[in-house]
């Protein structure tokens, strides 16, 4: 297995840079992972496509608008900060823009805040420490983390938010989930669909292509994620009854599968990092289909729906999508995987 096994060719101008409104008037390619048989949909119709008794698992974090401005307090040049990880009140690792950044460097942001670089990290990435606590002044200061593919701005903060966006801590959106409305979630209740919500919080890391050769060989992102003794039990008894657990997005399915390897098959409570890398040869325990968006190529996420449905099976079905005039990535369309 190597990286470029899972390497594609996408137009750029199928990267998409908007939501679909309606969201659910996004299309929908159901793949039969088992034949490879492939049906063009559009996502409103995702009641049509499920079954009674399914459980459609849901990712309720939410982003925070962890994107900071500010200049280098010695008359310097601008700066941009991406917060990515909480240490203290006052302290964070973070992302930076802009030259010369080195400890001891003394940024101005909005408001009379003021932060220091402590420490220099791997790469761009730096301990910071703020004057006094950011989190309260982050929906006042902060912009929403677009991912970089993304060159246009929000018409409203929201669009890059679920709407069952409960638990402030993710640096991304969970993207499958962007394309529910309230009346589509009303809708897959009324149709026997059990909702069952957990929390991943996204790192911005999720984007980060594979650069090793060998895909087992690269350092997989961590990220905190909890499936509640409430939400483990009730997709427990679904999966001893036979139902199926239908995981939204890739944040689903990792804390499913780090959740049911913490107590040797059985789905039990988790809450903690998980380092899950999920690659073709992994065994899945709890998770029946999924859904989920178009990945960027040689991604660990194109890696994992891979793991699912085999490699070649996806690369076909992102080709047909390509050839369908399908958008991609984020803000783009989506996949039924059963």
């Amino acid at each position: 297995m190597h990286t470029d096994d899972f390497d594609y060719q996408l137009p750029s101008d199928r990267i998409a840079q908007r939501p679909a409104q309606p969201r659910d008037s996004s299309r929908l390619l159901l793949l039969d992972r088992a034949s490879g048989r492939l049906e063009h949909h559009t996502f409103h119709q995702l009641p049509d496509l499920l079954r009674p008794g399914d459980a459609l698992v849901l990712n309720e974090t939410r982003v925070r608008p962890v994107r900071l401005h500010g200049r280098k307090t010695d008359g310097g040049g601008k700066v941009e900060l991406l917060l990515l990880e909480k240490q203290t009140d006052v302290r964070w690792q973070a992302m930076v823009g802009g030259s010369g950044l080195r400890p001891g460097r003394r940024i101005a942001l909005a408001n009379g805040l003021q932060a220091e670089v402590v420490d220099q990290l791997e790469g761009p990435r730096r301990l910071i420490e703020f004057t006094h606590p950011v989190e309260p002044v982050l929906d006042e200061l902060g912009e929403m983390p677009l991912p970089p593919y993304i060159h246009e701005p929000l018409q409203h903060p929201d669009d890059y938010q679920t709407v069952f966006a409960q638990q402030p801590g993710s640096a991304a959106a969970p993207t499958a989930g962007l394309h529910f409305t309230p009346e589509l979630l009303e809708r897959l209740a009324g149709a026997g669909v059990s909702l069952v919500r957990l929390t991943l919080h996204v790192g911005m890391d999720t984007f980060a292509p594979v650069k090793t050769e060998n895909p087992a060989e690269h350092p997989i992102h961590t990220e905190w994620c909890e499936l509640t003794p409430e939400a483990a039990m009730q997709l427990e008894r679904l999966r001893q009854a036979g139902d199926r657990i239908v995981a939204v997005g890739t944040t689903s399915v990792r804390t499913l599968e780090t959740a049911v390897r913490s107590k040797s098959s059985q789905l039990g409570p988790w809450s903690g990092p998980t380092d899950l890398f999920i690659l073709p040869g992994f065994t899945f325990q709890v998770v029946d289909a999924m859904i989920t968006n178009f990945h960027l190529p040689r991604s660990s996420l194109l890696m994992l729906v891979s793991a699912f449905a085999g490699r070649q099976r996806i690369l076909d079905a992102y080709q047909s999508a390509i050839d369908h005039g399908y958008r991609f990535y984020s803000f783009g369309d989506a996949m039924l995987i059963v």
